[in-house]
């Protein structure tokens, strides 16, 4: 029990409330994310004409959420989580629209707008597992937020296994079958925006800041300029963002250009979403295990254990034939699994050691570079599958994953001094 202003505060009582409200919002936003990554490679394909331009709805997509993660930290930093949450996830319900406008009358580049709109969401189910970590308790902070990681894979899981269902849905409003995920996904996201706004109070951040023995003082300086300024002065807060971004660039350039090496080989649309499922059934299903293990073992370990579980994931990817096959579902799960393990572990260390007066603008300078590093690897996905074939796409990001466990081995000899 605190005290504030003269009024006594439970916060284990408001970080249990602030918990259950990201959870909601969490499952709710990742299912209007996650509808679309079956069929995104597959519009954008048909609406460029060319197989080699698949790749690019998803590489926007993750170009807005490293614009985003930038613009919601500045937001969060002078109003807190709440409002910088509730943007990001109404912005991505516009994005979700224009996406469907955009198959409607055939624009790429209308699709590639709401692409990066749509990243603003991402951006924010990405900040909300910071946002778990504002009130909690250092030695529970993994697991706190690893459970906000783990609420996604309510609506992730659900998400691409209502491809089907959705088609059903865009034939009943009359738009192209293609479109009919973003449609739901648009309302997915407006809906957790809903319970932002209505639940996250007080909020997690500002209170954070009010009940602090010495409150921080004014920011001085541009967001950038303190965010770098911390990270020249903790080694390994650098590593940590390190191993975070070349995680996510691993995990998505080989998942976004899964669906399209799926269709090479005749698997239906239902089967593409359902390997899709799997790999973001590895992503966050496990992750208060995850959070587990980093809280008791320690953060390194964990992240190089992330490191390498990737690195068998894309070995098997790569033997992968086209169509479905075991070397598909089984890579795909443990590229998700190397994924959790290394994103929870690192976004931990990034909380851990962040100090609370630029802690947010350390947090979106960390997503940013985590999006435009997973960006460049979407990008070069397309390309690189268009001309040398997925299994070389697979092999090549190998140099991804032993990034991440160098990054590892690096900021636990920092930590340890």
């Amino acid at each position: 029990m605190s005290t504030l202003r003269g009024a006594a505060v439970d916060v284990a009582a408001v970080q249990a409330a602030t918990i259950r409200s990201l959870v909601l919002s969490q499952a709710v936003g990742a299912l209007g994310i996650t509808i679309g990554i079956a069929t995104a490679s597959l519009l954008a394909r048909d609406l460029s004409g060319s197989e080699s331009m698949a790749g690019l709805a998803g590489t926007f997509q993750v170009l807005g959420a490293a614009g985003a993660s930038y613009l919601l930290a500045r937001v969060m930093s002078a109003r807190g989580r709440r409002v910088g949450l509730a943007t990001g996830l109404l912005l991505g319900a516009l994005g979700a629209l224009l996406a469907v406008v955009a198959g409607v009358i055939g624009s790429m580049l209308l699709l590639l707008i709401g692409a990066i709109l749509i990243g603003a969401t991402t951006a924010a189910n990405n900040a909300s597992r910071y946002a778990a970590t504002d009130l909690a308790a250092p030695e529970r902070r993994a697991r706190a937020l690893s459970v906000v990681v783990w609420a996604t894979t309510i609506g992730a899981v659900v998400g691409p296994n209502l491809t089907g269902p959705a088609a059903s849905f865009a034939d009943l409003l009359g738009i192209p079958v293609l479109t009919g995920p973003f449609a739901l996904g648009g309302i997915g996201m407006l809906l957790a925006a809903v319970v932002v706004l209505i639940r996250l109070r007080p909020d997690p951040l500002l209170l954070a800041r009010e009940l602090a023995e010495r409150p921080a003082a004014p920011p001085t300086g541009t967001s950038w300029g303190r965010a770098r300024a911390v990270l020249r002065a903790e080694p390994a807060l650098a590593l940590a963002v390190a191993g975070l971004a070349g995680a996510h660039a691993a995990m998505v350039g080989v998942m976004t250009m899964t669906p399209i090496h799926m269709e090479h080989g005749g698997a239906e649309l239902d089967l593409i979403g359902f390997v899709i499922s799997v790999h973001v059934l590895g992503m966050f299903a496990f992750s208060p295990v995850v959070g587990l293990l980093a809280d008791r073992a320690g953060r390194p370990p964990v992240l190089a254990a992330g490191g390498v579980v990737l690195l068998v994931s894309l070995v098997l990817c790569s033997a992968a034939p086209e169509g479905t096959s075991w070397q598909i579902f089984a890579g795909l799960f443990l590229l998700g699994l190397g994924w959790s393990l290394a994103t929870v572990s690192a976004s931990t260390m990034v909380a851990d050691l962040a100090p609370l007066d630029s802690r947010t603008d350390v947090q979106g300078l960390a997503d940013v570079t985590m999006g435009v590093t997973a960006a460049g690897a979407g990008g070069l996905a397309g390309l690189v599958v268009g001309l040398l074939g997925y299994p070389v796409l697979a092999l090549a990001t190998t140099a991804l994953a032993l990034g991440v466990v160098a990054a590892a081995f690096a900021a636990r000899r920092r930590l340890l001094g």
